[in-house]
């Protein structure tokens, strides 16, 4: 089972490094067009127009994806931001309570947000919700990576609250808070 999440977190992971890295040859393909434009205006007096169509909303689209599908994976790797300002001055006991309270929080906040998440999928989807760019998107797509991201968060939280339960460390232990003195 363990290989079996880790395999997830880290395809998720996998999966918002590839949006990033769409977001960049996006970005870079319209930077291209736009100095080609631009050359064009200066030797003829007149620029060609060219652009792709819509690139402002699916780097938007394309970011949503990234963030969400990168949430466990990050988690898992101890890149979120933690303030530990208290809970580093707490007894071993009392610190253990108290992740164990926080990241039950954080499950259940994190479960809420994916179910609303589904029921928007669903609702546009049902709607037909449109982007209102040039090239109209159905809505439901873009939501669907920010939904399964939410969802694999939700794995994410309660394997590590089983965890926490079982006694053993937090998978971040040791991992974020250390970068700075790398």
């Amino acid at each position: 089972m363990r290989t079996i999440l880790n395999t997830l977190y880290r395809a998720a992971g996998g999966l918002a490094a590839l949006f990033i890295m769409a977001i960049a040859l996006l970005v870079f393909a319209q930077v291209g067009l736009n100095l080609a434009d631009k050359i064009s205006a200066a030797i003829s007096g007149k620029g060609v127009g060219l652009t792709i169509p819509s690139y402002a909303d699916f780097t938007g689209f394309f970011l949503a994806a990234s963030t969400f599908l990168g949430l466990a994976y990050t988690l898992r790797e101890g890149g979120h931001i933690r303030v530990t300002l208290i809970t580093g001055r707490l007894p071993d006991g009392a610190r253990r309570i108290t992740e164990i309270a926080v990241t039950a929080i954080a499950l259940a906040m994190t479960a809420f947000a994916t179910w609303y998440v589904i029921q928007l999928v669903l609702e546009s989807h049902e709607f037909g919700d449109k982007s209102a760019g040039m090239v109209s998107v159905p809505l439901w797509i873009p939501q669907i990576p920010v939904a399964l991201g939410l969802a694999i968060l939700s794995i994410a939280l309660l394997d590590e609250l089983v965890e926490l339960l079982r006694g053993r460390p937090p998978s971040w232990e040791g991992k974020g808070e250390n970068l700075l003195n790398e």
